[in-house]
C-alpha cells in the first residue's frame, strides 16, 4: 500500500500548533499577563548576563596578557643585559666571563647556548647559572631557544620547572658582531621566571568577576522582575478593574432581567393586565437604566476616566436643589442648611448626595411606615458637611466598616450608591463616615430609644475664599 508524501510530518506539527492554541485559550487575561511578565524578566536577565558574561570574558583576556606581559618586560630586561655583556674572544670563542661577574645567572637562571660556526648541531649551552633557584626542564630551554633562533626574535612561552612549578621561559636571539647573513646566528639567552603566584592572582580574579556576573544576573533578574511589574501593573489593573465593572453588572442586572422575564411569561399567559404589566415593566427599565448610569459612573471613577471638574459652587444650594428633585412618595424630608462653598465637581457631588438621600428614603423606615429623613448643610473652617440622617432601625453591628464596599448595603440592595459617594468623597480628598444615629446616646433626630436610625456623613474641603 503507497504513503502518500508528506502526511508523516504535517500530523505532530498541527499537534503542537493545537496543543500551543489550547494553551494560550486556557490563560486567563491576567495569566497573559503574568506570563509577558515572565518573559519580560527572562529576556532582562539574558540580556543583563551577555552583556557581563561578554564583558567578563574581555576582563579575563585583558588581566592573563597583563600579567605575561608584566613578566615577559622583566625578563627581557634581563636577557637585554646580558646580550650586552657577552664578548668574543681572540679566537672569536663567546666570553661569559664579563657576565658572570656583573649578573647573577643564578636567581633566576640565565641560560646562553650558542650555535656551532660549522653548523653541525643545534645550539648547546655555553654557560648555565650555579646553584640556580630555580630550574628548567632542559628540553624545554632547549626547545624555547630554538624556536627564538629559527624566528629570529624573542619568544616566551609557559613551562614548568623541574620541580614542576609553573614558570614563564623567555628566550632572546644574538648574533655575532661580523656576522654576515646567516652565517650571524649565533645563539639565545634563556632565562626564566616563577608564574605560581601570578597564575594564583589571575584564578581568583577569574573566579571574583564569574561570581560577580552571577550575582549581578540574579540582581539584574531581580531587578527586571520589578520593573516588570510596574510595567504591567496598569494593565493589571485595568484588567482589575474590568472583571470588577463585569461582575457589578451581572450581580445588580441580575435581579432585574429576572423580574422581566416573569413578567414577559405572566403577559403571555394573559394572567394579568397588559397595562399593568407595562407599567411594571417602565418601572423595571427605569430601574436598568438607573444601576447601568450608577455603574457606568462608577467604573470611570476608577479608571479615571472621568476627571473633576472642579468649580466653586454653593454646597446648601445644590442639596436643596437635590432634595426638590428627589420624589417624597409619602416619606418626609427636612432640610436646615447655611451657606457654604466648596471647590468641587458639581455633577459627582450632586450624584453623590442624591444616593444618600435615597438610601435613607429606601432603607430609613420600618416597613410599612413612611421615613423621617433630616438633611442638614454645615461649613466650619475648612471643611463642608452634608449629613443624612433618619429614624429608621439603624445600622446591623459591625457593618458600617464594609458598608461602602460594592454589594455591602446590609440591607439586601447592591449598596452600589453608597460606594459611589464614598468615590466621589474620596476623589475630592474627603470622607463619608456612617453611624448609627443613637450611638451618641441621642437616641436617633427623633428623640426615642426605639429608632437609633442611620447617619451619613459627607465630608468636603471649604472653598478657603
Amino acid at each position: 500500500m503507497s504513503r502518500l508524501p508528506g502526511r508523516t510530518g504535517e500530523a505532530p506539527t498541527r499537534g503542537r500548533t493545537e496543543g500551543a492554541s489550547a494553551r494560550d485559550r486556557a490563560l486567563t487575561p491576567t495569566g497573559r499577563v503574568l506570563r509577558l511578565r515572565r518573559r519580560i524578566t527572562a529576556l532582562f536577565a539574558l540580556t543583563s548576563a551577555v552583556g557581563l558574561v561578554t564583558m567578563a570574558v574581555l576582563a579575563v583576556r585583558s588581566d592573563d596578557a597583563r600579567w605575561r606581559e608584566q613578566l615577559d618586560h622583566a625578563m627581557n630586561l634581563d636577557t637585554t643585559q646580558a646580550i650586552s655583556l657577552l664578548v668574543y674572544d681572540a679566537d672569536d670563542r663567546l666570553d661569559t666571563t664579563d657576565l658572570v661577574g656583573t649578573m647573577d645567572t643564578g636567581c633566576p637562571q640565565l641560560t646562553v647556548l650558542s650555535v656551532p660556526r660549522d653548523r653541525s648541531s643545534g645550539p648547546v649551552v655555553d654557560h648555565s647559572g650555579e646553584r640556580p633557584c630555580l630550574v628548567g626542564r632542559p628540553a624545554d630551554v632547549l626547545a624555547v631557544a630554538e624556536d627564538a633562533l629559527r624566528r629570529e626574535e624573542v619568544v616566551a612561552v609557559d613551562g614548568r620547572a623541574v620541580d614542576g612549578r609553573r614558570v614563564r621561559l623567555f628566550a632572546e636571539p644574538f648574533f655575532a658582531p661580523d656576522a654576515e647573513g646567516d652565517e650571524g646566528r649565533d645563539g639565545a639567552v634563556v632565562t626564566l621566571y616563577e608564574s605560581t603566584e601570578a597564575l594564583a592572582d589571575h584564578r581568583r580574579t577569574t573566579w571574583l568577576l564569574t561570581a560577580g556576573c552571577a550575582v549581578l544576573v540574579v540582581l539584574s533578574a531581580a531587578v527586571g522582575h520589578v520593573l516588570s511589574g510596574r510595567a504591567i501593573r496598569p494593565a493589571l489593573t485595568a484588567l482589575g478593574q474590568q472583571e470588577a465593572f463585569l461582575a457589578d453588572a451581572a450581580h445588580d442586572l441580575r435581579t432585574p432581567v429576572a423580574s422581566l422575564r416573569m413578567l414577559a411569561e405572566t403577559a403571555l399567559r394573559g394572567d394579568t393586565d397588559g397595562t399593568e404589566v407595562l407599567r411594571r415593566t417602565m418601572r423595571l427599565a427605569d430601574g436598568m437604566g438607573g444601576l447601568v448610569d450608577g455603574l457606568l459612573t462608577r467604573a470611570r471613577l476608577m479608571t479615571g476616566v472621568q476627571t473633576l471638574a472642579r468649580e466653586p459652587l454653593r454646597l446648601d444650594q445644590l442639596v436643596e436643589a437635590v432634595v426638590e428633585d428627589t420624589p417624597a412618595e409619602g416619606h418626609r424630608v427636612t432640610v436646615r442648611t447655611e451657606g457654604t462653598v466648596v471647590v468641587a465637581d458639581p455633577d459627582l457631588v450632586r450624584r453623590a448626595v442624591a444616593n444618600l438621600l435615597g438610601n435613607a428614603l429606601a432603607h430609613g423606615h420600618a416597613p410599612g411606615e413612611p421615613a423621617d429623613v433630616r438633611v442638614e448643610v454645615a461649613g466650619k473652617g475648612r471643611e463642608a458637611t452634608v449629613t443624612v440622617e433618619d429614624a429608621g432601625p439603624g445600622l446591623p453591628p459591625g457593618v458600617a466598616d464594609a458598608l461602602f464596599e460594592r454589594f455591602r448595603s446590609g440591607s439586601g440592595s447592591t449598596g452600589l450608591g453608597l460606594s459611589i459617594a464614598s468615590w466621589v468623597a474620596h476623589a475630592h480628598g474627603g470622607s463619608l463616615t456612617a453611624t448609627s444615629g443613637g450611638s451618641d446616646g441621642t437616641g436617633g433626630h427623633g428623640g426615642t430609644g426605639g429608632h437609633r436610625g442611620a447617619r451619613f456623613v459627607l465630608r468636603l474641603p471649604a472653598d478657603a475664599g
